[in-house]
């Protein structure tokens, strides 16, 4: 993640969640700041790590850990949900449909990329139905992105569940441009 990014994020989340704040704990002492707070939960689920797991590298107990991860995933929902977490609105597919007319590609949405993301952290006892031919767990990734890498699609799935065979919709716009 970009630095400007992950800094608006922690700026927003301070600003509109005073568990952002860093505050003086009973002892007097200051508490975790923001960026410690976000970058725990970003490691947490960026890696699939437990609470207790980033104890050390944070400076963050586990029962903090879990607290910081419970806000962050609320506070960025609410904060950034209706732009960044929404269904393409008919605006938007229009727009992708013409800047993909004009590059060739007649109805194209975006693109899609699908890939085997090796699980680090899986459950033991789930080891059978994630692990392939390659003998490492990996979870399936399939992704549609426009060229200015908005996600519009995404699944995370096991392996087999869909027999690698992609189906999108196409938008109802495509018939409309087809015909005009």
């Amino acid at each position: 993640m970009r630095k400007h990014v992950f800094t608006r994020i922690v700026e927003e989340l301070s600003e509109s969640n005073k568990y952002f704040r860093q505050r003086p704990d009973a002892t007097g002492r200051l508490g975790a700041s923001a960026f410690q707070k976000c970058t725990a939960a970003m490691r947490m689920l960026a890696y699939g790590t437990t609470t207790d797991a980033v104890d050390e590298y944070h400076k963050i107990v586990a029962s903090i850990a879990r607290d910081c991860l419970q806000h962050f995933v609320e506070g960025v929902i609410s904060k950034f949900g209706q732009e960044y977490l929404r269904r393409a609105t008919p605006a938007n597919e229009e727009r992708l449909l013409r800047e993909s007319n004009v590059r060739g590609f007649l109805g194209m949405l975006g693109s899609i990329d699908y890939m085997h993301w090796e699980w680090k952290n899986y459950p033991r006892a789930w080891k059978g139905m994630y692990q392939g031919r390659s003998k490492t767990v990996t979870i399936n990734l399939e992704v549609v992105a426009s060229k200015d890498l908005w996600i519009w699609h995404d699944f995370f799935g096991t392996l087999g569940s869909l027999n690698d065979i992609n189906v999108l919709q196409r938008s109802p716009m495509f018939d409309d441009i087809c015909e005009g």
